[in-house]
């Protein structure tokens, strides 16, 4: 008996010393706790909004916006301006923020609105599909390693951004139905050049920045020949929109002698409507071109002129 109490003993104060080691290490936990600074929030950029929204296809696109926050009531007589900016993840921050800082300007009195996808990425492979045209077959050699995406839904993607879309920004916010704008960078910049080929009095301004001309053999300049034959022929009906191309003199991606040229054939078209002008960045680089880009394409969308 006296051999089993002294077991019963030690086994309580072992017992004992386990409660009070583990209520230590609660307190030591409850104490670290409470000294610990929260968890910083993360940050959101004032007066934007972020959705999803399906095209008639079923692609989905998210969409940012821009705007004036709780100004309907001062917008201009006949709405807000709206700026278009493809690849939105990558570029929409950039715009935002600049229009938002600068809203008791004229370029501050507008929407701006981020084209992009479900993605926490800068730019998402489906930008291919959307923003060019098929791929040849076979492929250009600089391409084949793309022969893997799907490409050339441009068209459709054009009917979203000036059907479905532009409707459904029309409905959340009061717009000026005359003064939407387009920008688009690289690829984004060759679909650019295509929406002015293709539907001329679509956008009151569009920008294209250093445009991969390149693609598909040049293909681009099919478009651009047949759209030169219409204005000069009297077959482009209305308003054309306004072209302002962006190069970077040391862009080694976009070879920026195209996008000069380009500019210097569409401005002998001027006797027909058609307005073109060239913004050179002589230190930028095809990645930095957009960043560098901001205020001018802002001045240009949005001031009266």
């Amino acid at each position: 008996m006296a051999g089993t109490s002294g077991i019963r003993e030690r086994a309580g104060t072992a017992f004992r010393r386990v409660a009070i080691g583990a209520a230590a290490c609660l307190w030591a936990v409850q104490a670290w706790a409470q000294q610990a600074p929260p968890a910083a929030p993360s940050y959101t950029m004032p007066a934007t909004q972020v959705w999803d929204l399906a095209a008639d296809s079923g692609e989905v696109y998210r969409i940012f916006v821009s705007y004036p926050a709780g100004k309907e009531a001062e917008a201009p007589e006949d709405g807000y301006p709206v700026l278009y900016v493809l690849d939105g993840n990558a570029y929409f921050a950039s715009f935002a923020q600049a229009r938002w800082v600068q809203e008791y300007l004229p370029v501050g009195k507008s929407i701006v609105v981020g084209v992009g996808y479900p993605t926490d990425e800068a730019w998402d492979v489906r930008r291919l599909k959307d923003f060019t045209a098929p791929l040849l077959d076979p492929p250009p050699r600089q391409w084949r390693a793309l022969a893997q995406y799907e490409s050339g839904a441009r068209r459709q993607f054009l009917d979203f951004l000036t059907g479905k879309l532009r409707e459904e920004i029309g409905r959340r916010h009061r717009v000026d139905p005359d003064r939407h704008s387009l920008f688009g960078h690289s690829l984004g910049g060759l679909f650019a050049l295509y929406a002015l080929y293709e539907r001329p009095g679509a956008f009151h301004s569009i920008v294209a920045a250093s445009p991969s001309m390149e693609w598909n053999a040049q293909g681009i300049l099919e478009d651009e020949r047949a759209f030169t034959a219409r204005l000069a022929s009297g077959q482009v009906a209305g308003r054309t929109s306004r072209l302002m191309v962006i190069v970077g003199d040391r862009d080694t991606d976009d070879d920026p002698e195209p996008a000069r040229a380009l500019v210097e054939r569409l401005d002998r078209l001027s006797g027909h409507g058609l307005r073109v002008r060239l913004r050179r960045y002589p230190e930028e680089i095809h990645v930095s071109v957009p960043a560098r880009s901001v205020t001018d394409v802002l001045r240009f969308a949005f001031e009266i002129r």
